[in-house]
């Protein structure tokens, strides 16, 4: 969390766009549902920083459920989410109390839920904050089938060594907080793992936040995060099935 970049243009939650789906509790947490409830695949999103009640996440949900899935998006900050506007914020308390290994752990919960509900296939997506917790379901092939990380945040070659699913990293040209050349060691650290399906992709232009935090009425910024979107749902429909 050094980086401005993971903080730009954060989502105005009173809207009033709450997305098509419902809220409901699912293992344990809050989480906005949408897409068929008959389906046996499903898609967990999990947020960056600002959490779960942002509408362009929740567009983003509602657009790949559209494709077949049932999409969660989990509650995993608990409705305590990264206030910039506030000067008195501790940063530092809220990332002490929101590591990504209890959102991960968290997150588990929510997995068994949708096994007991028939769901055959998982697959985790996470953004920023939330990919780091992605990036560690996919360490274990028993949680999830298929992971994307978009803008990744801070994880470890170790991490990445130990990812066990097909996994998609998807990284911004301008991001100081996942640079290029880091995003270059991701992709040398997983293609070297022949068993395992990687796909790395630089998108130019945008900066870390762009698949979620853009300005829709710039209409450059809306197409590269439909292309990302689209790469995303493209390896969920390889992937999860």
């Amino acid at each position: 969390m050094s980086s401005s970049h993971c903080l730009e243009n954060p989502p105005n939650l009173n809207s009033g766009i709450h997305g098509v789906g419902t809220v409901l509790e699912l293992g344990g947490l809050q989480s906005y549902v949408t897409g068929p409830s008959h389906s046996k695949l499903a898609l967990i999103l999990i947020s960056d920083v600002f959490g779960y009640e942002a509408p362009n996440l929740r567009k983003l949900a509602d657009k790949v459920s559209q494709a077949g899935f049932f999409v969660v998006v989990p509650d995993l900050l608990y409705g305590d989410y990264f206030d910039i506007h506030n000067p008195q914020f501790d940063r530092a308390a809220w990332l002490e109390a929101h590591g990504m290994d209890k959102g991960c752990e968290d997150t588990k919960p929510v997995i068994a839920a949708l096994r007991s509900k028939g769901f055959t296939s998982i697959g985790a997506a996470g953004f920023c904050w939330g990919g780091v917790a992605a990036v560690k379901l996919a360490s274990s092939s028993d949680d999830i089938q298929a992971a994307v990380i978009l803008h990744p945040g801070a994880i470890t070659d170790k991490e990445f060594n130990d990812v066990k699913v097909p996994i998609a990293l998807l990284g911004a040209e301008i991001d100081t907080f996942f640079p290029l050349e880091k995003l270059k060691q991701a992709e040398e650290l997983l293609s070297a793992k022949a068993e395992l399906e990687s796909f790395v992709k630089l998108y130019p232009g945008v900066t870390h936040g762009w698949t979620v935090r853009y300005n829709a009425e710039d209409e450059v910024a809306v197409k590269s995060a439909e292309e990302a979107h689209q790469d995303m749902l493209n390896w969920f429909i390889k992937y999860v099935k």
